[in-house]
């Protein structure tokens, strides 16, 4: 028999009364595949709004791939990146946001979110040009380098437009697929359906309550190698009005015995090596809370954490601790006053 373990459980702040459910409303499933991973949406509503949505989805998903992709050679940002150097774009109104926000969070987090890290994704083999087994050359490395910062592209965001004075391409992984699952979660209140939870590869944002009046719930999983007190425990999150997006470090490749994560630090061009094992960030907009959860990863523990005080951001931290030779974290502020 296994033992049962405790849960702690975040509950963000909710209205005096949710959304109300539909007569005879059901939670309809639906499920997909994009971006190289896949979605699900759960919400409470008819068979028909199920049929509406298995059109209007894939819709929504398409235009974020045809905008955003690194992989379609026809994307708005992949004919970015082929533009002479300072030559203005126009951007599409989702691109342009997604831009707004990127750089944003480039600006503060001192560079270690940055959307110009292209070239370096590529080289590394976590990009379209496909994985690597060995470390790619030092000198290979600094040349890229040099051409990323995100201080080399200049956005005007009232006319939507985009250039840039450098060669680093333009690479928005780390935080369109938050942005993917905004647009559902918007698109599904557009349609007037107000209790959801939608899910792009892991990265979730939830609506209203169930039929039965319970909210959308979501584990935050306990690594094995976790130390074994409460503060390791898994926890359980109402998605309510919330995102959750969650970075870490166990894709990559192992070459002589280290493990170089598909997370790279843009202040070096190399994966971080700080023992960062995750970041998970509790946050109104998905797209926020993905490229935070990005940033503090690069972080490091340390300076992750403070980061994430000084922005009022709900984190949990995982790392793991040499001392103890175990997984340990860290909560902060904001996500200890949701915690029953």
């Amino acid at each position: 028999m296994r033992a049962s373990v405790a849960r702690r459980v975040a509950i963000p702040t909710m209205p005096a009364s949710p959304p109300a459910i539909p007569a005879g409303g059901r939670i309809q499933d639906l499920s997909g595949a994009t971006m190289g991973t896949t979605w699900s949406c759960r919400f409470v509503g008819s068979a028909a709004s199920a049929q509406t949505l298995r059109r209007t989805i894939p819709l929504a998903l398409d235009r974020v791939i045809a905008q955003m992709s690194p992989w379609e050679d026809q994307s708005d940002t992949s004919r970015f990146n082929r533009l002479p150097l300072n030559q203005w774009q126009d951007l599409p109104r989702e691109l342009s946001q997604v831009m707004a926000g990127a750089l944003r969070i480039a600006q503060e987090s001192g560079g270690a979110y940055d959307p110009t890290m292209g070239a370096l994704i590529d080289l590394w083999g976590f990009g379209p040009s496909g994985p690597r087994t060995a470390p790619p050359p030092p000198d290979e490395i600094a040349r890229l380098h040099q051409a990323c910062g995100w201080r080399q592209l200049e956005f005007d965001a009232g006319a939507r437009r985009l250039r840039r004075d450098n060669r680093g391409p333009v690479n928005l992984c780390g935080i369109a697929k938050g942005f993917a699952v905004d647009l559902l979660a918007e698109t599904l209140l557009e349609l007037g359906i107000h209790n959801a939870l939608v899910e792009i590869g892991g990265e979730l944002r939830g609506h209203g309550v169930k039929p039965d009046g319970s909210p959308w719930w979501v584990e935050i999983d306990r690594p094995a190698e976790a130390a074994a007190d409460v503060a390791a425990q898994p926890m359980l999150v109402a998605l309510h009005d919330l995102a959750i997006a969650t970075s870490g470090c166990e894709r990559g490749f192992a070459h002589d015995a280290r493990h170089f994560s598909h997370t790279l630090d843009p202040r070096t061009g190399w994966p971080i090596a700080n023992g960062m094992v995750t970041a998970t960030v509790l946050h109104r907009s998905c797209m926020e809370a993905d490229a935070y959860a990005t940033a503090l990863m690069v972080l490091g523990p340390d300076a992750g954490t403070d980061f994430a005080v000084r922005h009022q951001l709900a984190a949990l931290i995982r790392f793991a601790d040499r001392d103890s030779d175990s997984i340990v974290e860290q909560t902060t502020p904001a996500l200890d006053a949701m915690l029953a």
